[in-house]
């Protein structure tokens, strides 16, 4: 099968995606308005960039019905900071009622019933569930298309500070199974980390 994304919905598209990247680290979005309103999101489209500076990257799309852009972006493009929370399976249902799009004054900690806890260096604040958490700041926002339903955007942030539960950190590495995160699948379904194997590599090539 070849498809041309030219030929199909934007939709179906979304759909060959999120079924063929797979599986997705959750990254648990905290931020707060300049109304000192608090939204808690959770995206997908996340991962790391480089350590120096330790720089993640996350990409929240526009609302697929109406292009409008997401509370995480506005707040984000606002106050330049923002918290990633990663989500282990321990509370991944409290997670998911996050993604519902609420209206921007309801409090989704609240509604998840998930905890608010101070951040040290940035105002959003954590989820105290969380084993591990980056305090951001913004690097830059790059957006991808010209506004309509499907395109979205590039947040880029620089960690400032880490928040690691001592349950999680062996010995300056991060211990898998007791972090248990989960991975995004398509549609409403999530993978664990359970089944793992080990392939040595090499860092440089052998001599000649």
């Amino acid at each position: 099968m070849i498809i041309d994304p030219k030929d199909i919905p934007f939709q179906d598209t979304h759909k060959l995606m999120i079924g063929s990247i797979v599986p997705r680290p959750i990254a648990l979005v905290s931020t707060i308005s300049k109304e000192e309103k608090v939204n808690l999101a959770p995206f997908s489209y996340f991962n790391g960039v480089c350590s120096k500076p330790p720089t993640i990257v996350f990409c929240p799309a526009r609302r697929g019905w109406d292009g409008k852009e997401k509370d995480t972006l506005i707040n984000i493009r606002e106050t330049k900071e923002f918290v990633v929370n990663i989500v282990s399976e321990s509370f991944a249902e409290k997670m998911v009622v996050c993604s519902t799009d609420f209206d921007p004054d309801i409090d989704e900690y609240e509604v998840s019933n998930l905890s608010k806890i101070n951040s040290k260096k940035i105002r959003p604040p954590r989820v105290e569930e969380a084993k591990i958490s980056f305090e951001c700041t913004l690097n830059q926002i790059v957006e991808i298309g010209d506004g309509e339903a499907g395109n979205g955007f590039i947040v880029i942030g620089t960690i400032v500070l880490f928040h690691i539960d001592d349950s999680v950190y062996d010995n300056g590495k991060i211990n898998l199974k007791s972090l248990n995160p989960l991975g995004r699948l398509a549609g409403n379904s999530y993978s664990r980390n359970e089944d793992t194997f080990e392939i040595i590599r090499k860092v440089k090539p052998l001599n000649k």
